[in-house]
Order: C-alpha cells, then structure tokens, then sequence
C-alpha cells in the first residue's frame, strides 16, 4: 500500500549502515508504553507499545538523499511490517504495509551502496528500490491484488482492495451511516422480521436408524443428556456438512467425525435434550427458556487444537476503529477520532482473507463478532468506563483496537496456544505475546475454580449489561453464533455453535451441557453472520461444504467454480479461520 503520512522529525544515520532494532532498549519501551497509554490523537504506530524500527539513510537515482524506516509493529512475532521513505524537500512519506509469508522473519532495511534499498534478515536478502515510479514496490502496489509477492514469495505487499458485502450490509451500512434514527429502524426490521427466521426444529428420527460413526475417533466430550433423550434420534434437515456416519438421523449430543477432514467433529443438539439439572437450573443469571427456543435445533463444530491452528483477520471495513454511537455521552471524547485515539488503521490495511501461504492448510473459516457499531456498551459499568469498553482486537501481533478489561476474548498467543477467557489488567504484562485476539462482549460460561466446571456469566440474562441485543427492554430471540473451548481427556477442543433461534440463556445452557470451560457470543441474526464453511480434498478436487445450506449463497461462482468466502475474495467482515499444524 503506498500511503501519505506526515514526516516524523529523526536524526540521520551514517550512510550505508544498518542499525538492527529487534528488540528496543528499556527507554524506548517507558516512551512507547507512554504513547500507548495516552487519551490523545495518535498514529496507529504509537499505539503499539513493543514496535522497533530500523532507519538508514538513502539515496535515489536522481541523486535526491532521504531516510528509509522499517517497523516492526511486533518483535515477538515479526510478521507485519511497515517500510516507509521520506526525500529531501518533501513533507511527505511513501509506506508499504508488509508481511511475512507464513513464518516469523526479523528483518532491517540496508542502503545499497548505489542507491535503493534491500530488505535483509532471516534468510532473505531482497532489493526493493526506494518506491519509485516502475520499481519492485511501486509495481506491486498497482497489481490490485490483495497480497502481492515481493522478494521471490518471501513477503507479500498488503494492498487496499475492496471487500465483498451482501446486499443486507450494503443497507445496513447505509442506514447507520446516513439516515437519522437508522439504528432504530434495523432494530425494528430484525425483530419483526428475523425473529425465528432460521428456527429448525429437525425431525424426530428412529432409534434403530441411528447408523454408526467410525470408531477410535479422537473427539470432545459429548454433552450431558437427559435420560428420556438418551434414545431420541433428530434428522438435521438443514445441516450441510458431511458426517461420516451411515444413516441421517443422529443422536443428540453425540460428536460425529466429517468425512474426509480428521479432527474435525459435529454434533446436534436442543436445549430440551440438556440434562434436566442443567436445563431447569435456577441461576440467578439465567432465564427460563421458553417452549420455541427449547426445541429450536444447535448445531456445533469442535476443533481439534491438538492437531489445528487458529487464526483472526479483520475484514476490509469492519470492524471499525472509530467510535461507536453507544456509549453514554460522558463515556465519549469529541477530541478523539475513537476510543483508543485513532479513527482508521493507515497506513496498515486490512483486506479481508486468508494469507496465501495459509490456503493450502485451511480446513475452515467461520465469521467473527459484532461490527464497531455494536461493539461497545450502552448500559452497566462496562459502558461508564475505559470509553465504553469498545470490542479489541489484535491480528498478527499488531493492536488494532485495545483489549479491555472484562470481556470475553479469543486469544491466540504467539506460541499458538487458544484460550478463550476474560481479559483483565492483569494480562497485559503479556500483550507483547497476543498474536490474535477478538473480545465481543461478556462471557456466556466461565469457570468457576470452587465448582470446577463452566458456569454461566454473571450477565447472561441482563440485556443492557450484558450487551446482548441493544435494549434494555427487547428480549429478541434470533438466530445467534457462539464460541467455546471444551478441556476434557482427550484433548482441548475449540466449538464453534450455531443457535437457529435462541436468547442468550439458552446458549449458555447448551454450552454448560457440553461442558465448556468458558464460552462468548459471536454474531447474529443472519446467515452471513453465522457463517462456517469446511474444506477438504476429495481426491483432485478441493471441495467446500457449509454448515448450514443457505451459507453457499454468500460465496460466488467464477465460471464453474465456487468461490468461497474469506478463501477466495476479499470480504469486509472480520473472521477466523483453522489450518492444520505444520509439523503434522
């Protein structure tokens, strides 16, 4: 991406030289962790605390001297990178946002002796010239792809592209951005006309029909069952994916293999399946469930993290960085361009799909939280503190947004291990090691240490506090998306859920029924929202099976091909996508 930034005043270095940055001196750190912190404007740079960066001094073919800068907005992971370059007699810089091909690479940039610039560390050693009209740079800028090849595959140019939208998030953008009270007016268009849009109740199936799945597979824990459910069997009239088992009805709670994708498992269930202590449960923070959402049909999808990898990717426009209108007006800062002092990411872009070095590896994508608009808190003491709490995230070890204290966040450290948990202030000693991390509200399950199980979170049924719909008087019963991670003998498990129609208190009964650790809410109210998509090969041929039939028409057909999304094309939303292990 070539960007315009303001020149930051520095002091030159010897010409030719190098100055290895890979990890600043105690001082830098105490001054960026002080940029970091400051309520103020700031660049997206200050606003990474454990950045380092290399400088040398330069020169073009015309003779003309300036400055060449490296940064690395993440040493502990040293996957993004910006270069940038300022001239002699210009206010202004060229900067190119970097990336790594698939591995952690430490890289300076080196003054030619003739003049350009070289890229050089890890391995690589890679003229990029200087940005100039018809060079490497400069070249790649205007392929129009999203990630363009430099440096023999090396690493990828990150360009501006625009990301797909449905034809909802093209009115609903609209609506938000540029009508009065258009907020109100979505609000009204999902409950009188998404409520139970999606509900599925499936269809009773036989006992003796029930057909078998292969033995010795590796799985979670299947969830705990009433004991007149224990010989029901449910046919899932809308569940696309293949499971490898031999007849259609299957058994509630139970975990079924994909066919052809190991460590990949499916399971169905309704929340009037639950083991009756779990159902009827009289937590204070729990409502009753009601005769519809106890019948509508889950379908969840864990993840073997023994055998996967996660990852989180920001869409092309969402989520924002900027305010949203939620927060009460004494939460909010007219001075600032958003709560954490910056109202976009330039000169970083975000473009909305996998790292071509990860498409091979992908067995699955899902999509991830809340846009900005709806990521912060309106009501309760999440809303009267921190700017009203906005939703953080992190992607490649970069802060896009800061994670805030009592939300319920997927993390993925630099070591690859996933924990989904409350982040709290006590956690940002080791925010230098966060390679991925989305927050979307509070917690649906946490742990409760005293009982050692999940428990459901303290404001599950509080709708305001909680931030579970918009109002604190709609009690809006939808189609909704969870994630929670299962630890049990066999292994750590990552479960993505999607709920035809229910509220929150039902998510968090069928979570606590399959004993999940802790849980937290993703999106809702549409098939775009909820989306899961599987790959796999069968042979020659990459197949793409979706979790609910009706997710397809969110993808496009180039010639005869599906096209996923995420995979394929750019999208505008953030998501999270699995690759196996590369030492497997």
């Amino acid at each position: 991406m070539l960007a315009r930034t303001r020149m930051i005043g520095f002091a030159l270095i010897a010409f030719g030289s190098m100055v290895h940055a890979d990890v600043p001196t105690s001082e830098v750190l105490v001054r960026q962790h002080l940029d970091y912190d400051a309520d103020t404007i700031k660049s997206i740079f200050e606003l990474q605390p454990f950045r380092a960066q290399t400088r040398v001094e330069l020169r073009r073919g015309d003779a003309v001297e300036g400055v060449g800068q490296l940064i690395n907005l993440n040493p502990e992971v040293s996957s993004w990178y910006v270069l940038s370059f300022w001239w002699a007699g210009a206010l202004d810089s060229s900067s190119y946002h970097l990336e790594t091909a698939g591995r952690a690479v430490r890289l300076s940039v080196v003054a030619r002796e003739h003049g350009g610039a070289t890229l050089a560390g890890d391995g690589i050693v890679c003229d990029v010239g200087v940005g100039e009209k018809g060079g490497v740079l400069d070249t790649a800028g205007r392929s129009g792809l999203p990630y363009a090849p430099l440096c023999g595959g090396a690493l990828y140019l990150r360009n501006p592209v625009a990301g797909h939208r449905t034809s909802l998030e093209r009115v609903t953008d609209f609506l938000r951005d540029n009508v009065w009270g258009g907020d109100k007016l979505i609000g009204f268009v999902k409950k009188e006309l998404y409520r139970d849009a999606f509900l599925e109740q499936g269809r009773a199936g036989s006992a003796s029909g029930s057909g078998s799945a292969p033995s010795g597979i590796r799985g979670p824990a299947p969830a705990a069952l009433s004991p007149e459910a224990a010989e029901l069997r449910v046919v899932p009239e809308h569940l696309a994916l293949d499971v490898d088992t031999s007849a259609s009805e299957l058994a509630p709670g139970r975990w079924y293999p994909l066919r052809d994708l190991r460590d990949v498992s499916v399971s169905t269930i309704a929340p009037e399946h639950i083991e009756r202590r779990l159902r009827l449960g009289h937590e204070a923070s729990v409502n009753a469930l009601d005769a519809v959402e106890s019948r509508a049909l889950v379908y969840l999808v864990a993840f073997d993290l023994a055998a996967l990898d996660l990852h989180f990717v920001l869409g092309t426009d969402h989520p924002r960085l900027d305010w949203s209108d939620r927060p009460p007006a004494g939460s909010q800062d007219a001075r600032l361009p958003g709560p954490d002092g910056i109202g976009s990411p330039a000169p970083l872009v975000m473009n909305g799909m996998v790292e071509p070095a990860d498409i091979d590896r992908t067995v699955a994508t899902f999509a991830g939280g809340f846009k900005r608009s709806h990521g912060a808190f309106r009501h309760g003491v999440l809303a009267e503190r921190n700017h009203g709490s906005h939703y953080g995230f992190i992607q490649e070890g970069v802060i896009l947004s800061k994670l805030q204290p009592g939300l319920a966040t997927a993390l993925v450290m630099e070591d690859g291990t996933v924990d989904v948990r409350t982040w709290q202030n006590e956690d940002n000693p080791h925010l230098d090691q966060v390679r991925y991390a989305r927050q979307n509200g509070v917690p649906l399950i946490e742990y409760d240490a005293r009982r050692k199980e999940g428990v459901p979170g303290d404001l599950v049924n509080l709708w305001g506090p909680g931030n579970w719909s918009g109002s604190a008087n709609e009690d809006l019963r939808t189609l909704r998306a969870g994630l929670c991670l299962q630890e049990s003998p066999q292994g750590r498990f990552l479960i993505y859920a999607y709920f035809s129609a229910a509220t929150p208190s039902a998510m968090a009964r069928v979570f606590q029924a399959y004993h999940c650790r802790y849980a937290m809410h993703l999106d809702m109210n549409a098939l775009e929202h909820t989306y899961l998509a599987a790959y796999l090969h069968r042979g020659e041929a990459r197949v793409v099976e979706h979790l609910v039939s009706g997710m397809e028409e969110v993808d496009r057909v180039v010639g005869r091909e599906l096209a996923p999304r995420f995979l394929s094309f750019p999208d505008d939303r953030d998501f999270f996508y699995l690759t196996r292990k590369k030492s497997r």
